[in-house]
């Protein structure tokens, strides 16, 4: 291990614990803005998926963890909560001097903390556009991450979109309900827009079409505005019109209502996961 901080990742060695879709968007935008293969290893027992990182990123990957981890600077966690634990026994012996991001949604920081036994910990909340380069995490670290760990964390993010830090970790919770989950309560207005659309007379096709243009066109405008979404809101609504008709209907349905208790009911899980697979 180097002596030196690192925050540039081109100069970093990292290790991937599992190769799904999060750890293939994290890697491949690194591997496009100029991380060699070299420095990349992933532990992927499936073997279906190993195939796939080394055909497509040219990565070194690794059936089980093994002393070649020792080398790593920064150790990224893209396993599913409830295999976790079972996933860290075998690693820990190999990267207590590594800087360690989670992106486990769920798993506290404290589980981790023991599971490695190290303080070098950051935890995330990553959402799914990250895909595509337009996602958004909510970020929390521990005592034990400097500021030159940050950096790195921040270098390493910036191809999956936006990042956030966070002072508490139980603000993570509210980042998952809020952004983490997010796409999903997009999608599901998209859903009903179109079964709209289609219920009107357009074609499926078409109806999606529009929405996805409206959401895209209207998110947009908001973070080109300063305007509150309230003011937008009122902006498009003239009372009596077609507008004003569709807020009343939702209105009277209590959707606002219904919809923030939703995102509660989230919260409310995603501090269940915590206490569900947490536990030593």
């Amino acid at each position: 291990m180097t002596s030196t901080p690192i925050t540039d990742f081109k100069q970093a060695r990292l290790a991937f614990i599992g190769g799904g879709n999060m750890a293939s968007a994290i890697l491949g935008g690194l591997l496009k803005q100029g991380l060699a293969a070299s420095q990349v290893c992933v532990v992927e027992p499936f073997a279906d998926t190993a195939a796939k990182l080394q055909s497509d990123w040219g990565v070194t990957v690794l059936p089980a963890a093994s002393a070649a981890l020792a080398q790593s600077d920064l150790v990224i966690w893209a396993v599913k909560p409830q295999v976790f634990k079972e996933a860290a026994a075998p690693v820990s012996q190999f990267t207590g001097k590594a800087l360690h991001l989670s992106v486990a949604a769920g798993i506290r920081s404290d589980s981790i903390a023991r599971w490695l036994n190290t303080d070098r910990i950051v935890r995330s909340m990553p959402n799914t556009p990250a895909l595509v380069g337009q996602g958004i995490t909510g970020l929390f670290a521990r005592e034990g991450v400097s500021a030159h760990d940050k950096q790195l964390i921040e270098q390493v993010l910036k191809s999956t979109g936006e990042w956030l830090w966070v002072k508490q970790e139980s603000d993570l919770d509210v980042v998952t309900a809020l952004s983490g989950s997010g796409p999903a309560y997009v999608f599901y207005f998209l859903e009903a827009m179109t079964e709209a659309g289609v219920q009107m007379g357009l074609t499926a096709e078409q109806s999606y079409h529009l929405a996805q243009a409206t959401f895209g066109g209207a998110t947009h405008l908001s973070r080109q505005s300063s305007e509150s979404p309230e003011v937008l809101r009122q902006r498009v609504t003239s009372k009596g019109g077609t507008t004003y008709a569709a807020l009343t209907s939702m209105a009277d349905a209590k959707v606002k209502e219904a919809f923030i208790q939703a995102m509660l009911a989230a919260q409310r899980r995603a501090g269940e996961l915590g206490d569900e697979f947490g536990k030593d």
